[in-house]
């Protein structure tokens, strides 16, 4: 099998590795991967070196990558979710076959749901995160601040959740696909009179929810800035990874406690007020499969936005544009159906 593994930062390879599939465990499946996805903003980091990222440790070599679709080889004596034949999605690392515990992330995809769409389930589960960590309610108006893959996602979530979405980002290019994604009003975050817009838009009510994706201080203000009194700020990012020092303090009492805003930190599960004796509601494999059936039904599409499709041999090339920002990518898949 081949393997995308990162010796340092920035110098990742694929390496061939030995793979035993004759022996799974009960609870185990061999999946052989399809596709795998991008996900700029986590990945970027993970490549760049950043310490603490989500899913990557500090010390090297370690691998890459966590949205992943594949056909199900094989079996262990105790699965019953999934069968061989079956297309799944997972959170596994860019590699060409894999054996994991079906109880870790491992969603089936329906029948119907394109190779694109699939593999950014997990990644748009978190964007659905957003929503429900802050306890939306339809009808808010919700301006999602920084526009890369998981802002647009939940840009697309928006409208089906019932919200009035804003997209506030620092380029066209980005504006547009946000408008592609349903957003009803784009402005640049930058603007001098960004404050007016918003207020002529909703009519004088205001901003009930802010989804920050971006990691510079500057969105983290301009987020705090447009939000309205009592309203909510859900943080999704890594606030000041690779930033400068602070020239501001972000708890500064005009913008915090003079606002009676709320500051959402988007990780962990949602609250929910109705809860199960039985089981735990809605859990994270639970709105993922929710949101393949939105795929299914044509409802969601993220493979709209998808940039490059390239060859897994191609990575390297991927994440160097990923690393120098360039604004045109945004969805990127590789292709292992070769491997």
């Amino acid at each position: 099998m081949h393997k995308a593994i990162l010796r340092g930062p920035r110098d990742l390879v694929i390496e061939q590795q030995e793979l035993d599939t004759s022996n799974l465990g009960p609870r185990e499946l061999w999946v052989k991967t399809e596709i795998s996805g991008l996900k700029i903003g986590t990945d970027r980091g993970n490549y760049e070196g950043a310490e603490s990222m989500p899913g990557a440790p500090n010390e090297y070599p370690r691998g890459v990558g966590d949205s992943n679709v594949g056909i199900v080889q094989a079996v262990g004596s105790a699965v019953s979710e999934v069968a061989p034949g079956d297309r799944v999605h997972t959170r596994a690392q860019h590699q060409s076959e894999y054996i994991c515990e079906v109880d870790h992330s491992v969603v089936k995809v329906p029948e119907g749901v394109d190779l694109e769409d699939a593999v950014w389930g997990h990644l748009y589960t978190l964007s659905s995160l957003c929503y429900r960590k802050a306890f939306f309610q339809p009808g808010e108006y919700v301006a999602v601040v920084g526009l890369g893959v998981l802002g647009l996602g939940a840009v697309a979530l928006g409208p089906l959740f019932g919200a009035q979405v804003i997209g506030l980002g620092n380029s066209e290019k980005r504006l547009e696909m946000a408008e592609w994604m349903g957003a009803r009003a784009t402005f640049l975050s930058d603007a001098p009179d960004l404050t007016e817009q918003l207020d002529a838009f909703t009519a004088g009510h205001g901003i009930d929810l802010v989804i920050l994706t971006a990691n510079p201080w500057p969105a983290y203000r301009t987020s705090c800035e447009v939000v309205r009194d009592g309203g909510r700020v859900a943080v999704v990012s890594l606030l000041g990874r690779g930033e400068p020092p602070l020239d501001f303090n972000p708890l500064y009492s005009g913008l915090f406690y003079n606002k009676g805003i709320h500051l959402v930190a988007v990780n962990g599960r949602a609250g929910y007020a109705y809860p199960s004796p039985n089981r735990e509601m809605h859990t994270w494999n639970d709105w993922c499969s929710h949101l393949m059936t939105l795929m299914q039904q044509g409802q969601l599409e993220p493979k709209r936005l998808v940039t490059h499709r390239l060859h897994y041999s191609e990575m390297k090339t991927a994440y160097e544009m990923a690393a120098a920002r360039e604004k045109s990518m945004l969805l990127v898949t590789f292709d292992w159906r070769d491997a």
